[in-house]
Order: structure tokens, then C-alpha cells, then sequence
């Protein structure tokens, strides 16, 4: 009996984790998309401050020259 009951158990606890798992896959949110469109366009901006960045830097070194 104990060896069903500890079956039984693991069974239970197996079960409860997946039901928990699949409710944290939810789908995202209107708030998460923005999120993620905001921190796509600051890393598109701060690439490209670091290219301007770049080309300073060349030209400084080229009037020095």
C-alpha cells in the first residue's frame, strides 16, 4: 500500500506541475508587445548613435592628421 500510495502521490505532483507550466505559457500581452517594440527601437537608436559615434571619431582622427 505504500508503494501505491507514493505512486499515487507522484502521479498527483506531475500532474499539478504541467497544469501550472502550461498556465505560465500564456500568450503575451498588449503591455509585453510594446515592451519589446520599445526595446527594439533603443537598440536600434543606440547602434546607430554608435556608428555617428564612429564617424566623429574618423574625422577627428583625419583633421588631425
Amino acid at each position: 500500500m505504500n508503494k501505491n500510495k507514493r505512486s499515487a502521490v507522484t502521479v498527483l505532483s506531475i500532474g499539478v506541475m504541467a497544469f501550472a507550466l502550461a498556465g505560465c505559457m500564456k500568450e503575451e500581452g498588449p503591455a509585453e508587445k510594446a515592451g519589446k517594440e520599445i526595446d527594439k527601437t533603443l537598440s536600434q537608436a543606440g547602434q546607430q548613435i554608435q556608428k555617428a559615434g564612429d564617424k566623429i571619431q574618423d574625422a577627428a582622427r583625419d583633421a588631425q592628421r
